[in-house]
């Protein structure tokens, strides 16, 4: 069983942060072999945080799907539980960096408004 959901996150996020760790990079790709396709494919090749999000959404829609096709005393319904639950943490984290990048650049536009404001440009 593997959590297809997240190592397809992990890679998005390799490439909108551009890290460039092979071995981690080499490990998700290994994890999601013959699953490469759909929103876990797209995921996995996002290049912006937004498509990030959009992507790995899709991906719980089908994950809550599959949650529901599967019999409660399927011996993998729990463990689908408990990825849904893994998920949806990881779901609320790339918002928060999402969040957090928006701040950055309000904060920029603050500091880039008081250095004209302290030093105005005659024009």
């Amino acid at each position: 069983m593997s959590c297809y959901e997240l190592e397809a996150l992990r890679l998005g996020l390799m490439n909108v942060l551009g890290t460039e760790d092979r071995s981690a990079r080499e490990h998700a790709e290994s994890e999601l072999e013959g699953h490469l396709e759909g929103p876990i494919e797209a995921l996995a090749e996002a290049g912006t945080l937004a498509a990030t999000e959009r992507h790995l959404d899709a991906a719980l829609v089908d994950l809550e799907e599959e949650i529901a096709e599967t019999p409660s005393d399927d011996p993998e319904y729990d463990y689908l539980r408990g990825r849904l639950v893994a998920v949806r943490d990881a779901e609320r984290a790339v918002s928060r960096l999402t969040d957090q990048g928006e701040d950055v650049l309000g904060g920029l536009n603050d500091a880039h408004d008081v250095l004209h404001a302290t030093f105005p440009v005659d024009e």
